[in-house]
């Protein structure tokens, strides 16, 4: 084995176990962690901060399919999105402000290809689509190119957290059919809120604060339910 060989070894096996050793101390996320790690991260993607409430105990087991069923599909109507948040204490308000998440993040075309061509069985795209919207989405979609392509949810800012996602619905570019929903086929109150954080990032940044903390109180367990686990990544 020449000796070169034998240092990239060497340095392999340092690496790895350097990695190892981060992954172990990163399990337990301490205050500040991202501030050491990855300082620039929230400067980059502004976005506003809030105060997140004390830890609440874990489940020790999980069951992904009624996780699934709990959460909205990206063709339900609104009335059903709305009847979703609901049953988890969540009024039209916060899942107006909480869709906003959806200025950052990109989308398969399996999510909102159904828009594109064959809307609801009609033959023809979404009328809610601006039209050259519909075509820019086209080409990224083609009607019998792959489905897993990704595209950004917010056409306007990607990369930045901001309000930007509401005044693309004020235009007719909601990339999902639930995102647009929220102002073509929503109710009295989603359409004003819609309008109002279109108006408004700072009422929409104070917003997304309180609704982020009010998911999270979503049905915590209490007293003996769960448990207070020694490693984040494991069951006790």
């Amino acid at each position: 084995m020449s000796s070169s060989t034998l240092r990239f070894m060497l340095l392999a096996i340092a690496v790895f176990f350097v990695v190892l050793g981060l992954q172990r101390g990163a399990a337990q996320l301490t205050t500040g962690f991202y501030d050491s790690s990855c300082p620039n991260a929230s400067s980059i993607a502004g976005g506003q901060g809030w105060r997140v409430e004390l830890g609440r105990r874990d489940s020790t087991t999980a069951n992904r399919a009624e996780a699934n069923s709990a959460l909205p599909g990206f063709q339900d109507s609104f009335s059903v999105v709305e009847g979703k948040f609901s049953d988890v204490g969540l009024d039209t308000t916060d899942l107006v402000v909480l869709s906003g998440a959806h200025t950052f993040g990109r989308a398969r075309c399996a999510t909102f290809q159904h828009r594109l061509y064959n809307f609801s069985g009609t033959g023809k795209p979404d009328s809610t689509l601006d039209s050259s919207y519909l075509e820019t989405l086209r080409q990224t979609c083609p009607e019998s190119g792959s489905s897993s392509t990704l595209t950004d949810l917010d056409p306007s800012s990607p990369d930045s957290f901001d309000n930007s996602y509401y005044t693309n619905l004020q235009n007719n570019r909601g990339l999902l059919q639930t995102d647009q929903a929220l102002l073509s086929n929503g109710t009295t109150a989603s359409v004003s809120a819609v309008n109002r954080f279109a108006g408004s990032q700072s009422e929409f940044l104070d917003a997304f604060a309180t609704s982020m903390v009010k998911m999270g109180g979503i049905r915590p367990l209490t007293g003996s339910s769960g448990e207070i686990r020694a490693d984040c990544k494991r069951v006790n």
